[in-house]
């Protein structure tokens, strides 16, 4: 039986690592993409430490048409893609009165914007049944003035998600952002693998179906 597949966009040693050995645990298979390959390529060697069925692919996720290629490609490879998980954001500590209008857009341009042409040329692989899901923030709703993008790109995710969702359930697919409403840490409620643990109960989930979910809930 051919493995389900996770696609992780902006795979990093915090979430995303987190996110791929929870599905992989659950019997797919990984492909990260990111866009330092050196970084990328350790963090899936840990992975595969572990067992793991893991494929990288370098993606510089402000590229549009890289993002569509890539995203195409591993759709092509497999045949299908099960579950994408969006997980970039950019960090700029920055107050509303000093943030300038091109960085906020360049912001936006990393945390939100790639989950379009993504999502777009992941479609055609996607089947009914398939998932997109997202790592959101209670930034969202609680911004911290000194970090005003961040807030913004959380905020302008969950309500391009709803979108998404809303367009793609006709065809069974369907999306979700799963808000964090904490601060990461290495012990406690927010450590990765336990926000690991929520993306993977958020996208896994049956029954009735939001595009929203918070963690903790």
């Amino acid at each position: 039986m051919t493995l389900p597949v996770l696609l992780v966009l902006g795979a990093g040693p915090g979430v995303g690592a987190a996110v791929a050995s929870r599905f992989h645990d659950d019997g797919y298979r990984v492909v990260l993409a990111a866009r330092n390959i050196v970084r990328l390529a350790a963090l899936a060697d840990e992975l595969r430490g572990a067992g793991a069925k893991i494929e990288t692919v370098r993606v510089d996720l402000t590229d549009e048409a890289g993002v569509r290629r890539v995203v195409e490609e591993v759709g092509r490879s497999h045949g299908h893609i099960d579950v994408l998980h969006f997980n970039p954001s950019a960090w700029r500590q920055q107050d509303p009165l000093g943030l300038g209008v091109e960085e906020l857009i360049g912001d936006l341009r990393l945390g939100v914007a790639p989950l379009l042409p993504a999502v777009q040329a992941a479609r055609p692989w996607m089947p009914a049944g398939a998932r997109i899901v997202t790592t959101g923030s209670a930034a969202a709703d609680k911004p911290w003035h000194e970090a005003a993008a961040l807030g913004v790109q959380k905020a302008a995710l969950r309500n391009l998600v709803t979108s998404l969702d809303t367009t793609l359930a006709p065809d069974g697919i369907r999306a979700v952002n799963v808000q964090v409403d904490g601060v990461l840490s290495s012990t406690g409620t927010f450590t990765p693998k336990n926000v690991a643990a929520a993306i993977h109960s958020a996208v896994r989930r049956e029954g009735a179906w939001t595009s929203l979910v918070h963690y903790p809930a």
